[in-house]
């Protein structure tokens, strides 16, 4: 059995700006409206659930309010130099921001690219929520556009 949480719907969205060091266009600063979803698979617990909806939804909107109106950096980039203080620095290939420190999440990823930020947060979401037994997989989608869905997979 399958069932889904679409952000889409429940208000589990986030918007934020970020740049991918080295591509052509999405080397500038930018920002999207990104929107998470969740499946999970698994059989039916004792409760007759595969999981409770209220759990992941709660879970997942935590993570998502961490992410709203924020600049997303990655923190383990080799391209991307962050300095943090009362301020923070990027410098990365040739350009140089400064933002408030409040302003900016530093994320657990080499490129903030909707694939690994999928990802990162999926592996978040299992490290906060305990899943049944009875689950097998879990599978996160960020939206980074209206159809331009990034996924990430974890058998569990």
């Amino acid at each position: 059995m399958r069932i889904e949480v679409d952000g889409a719907h429940s208000g589990i969205r986030f918007s934020a700006c970020h740049f991918i060091a080295g591509h052509e266009k999405c080397s500038r600063l930018h920002g999207h409206s990104y929107i998470v979803r969740l499946a999970v698979e698994g059989g039916l617990g004792p409760d007759g659930m595969v999981m409770d909806f209220v759990v992941l939804k709660k879970a997942m909107k935590r993570m998502v309010d961490s992410f709203d109106h924020r600049v997303l950096l990655p923190g383990n980039s080799e391209d991307v130099e962050v300095s943090v203080g009362e301020e923070t620095e990027v410098v990365s290939r040739g350009r140089r921001y400064v933002f408030p420190t409040d302003d900016v999440v530093i994320l657990d990823v080499e490129h903030t690219t909707a694939e690994e930020m999928a990802a990162m947060m999926l592996d978040a979401l299992l490290a906060e929520v305990e899943v049944p037994p009875t689950v097998i997989a879990l599978h996160l989608g960020l939206d980074e556009e209206r159809g331009q869905t990034a996924w990430a997979s974890r058998r569990v």
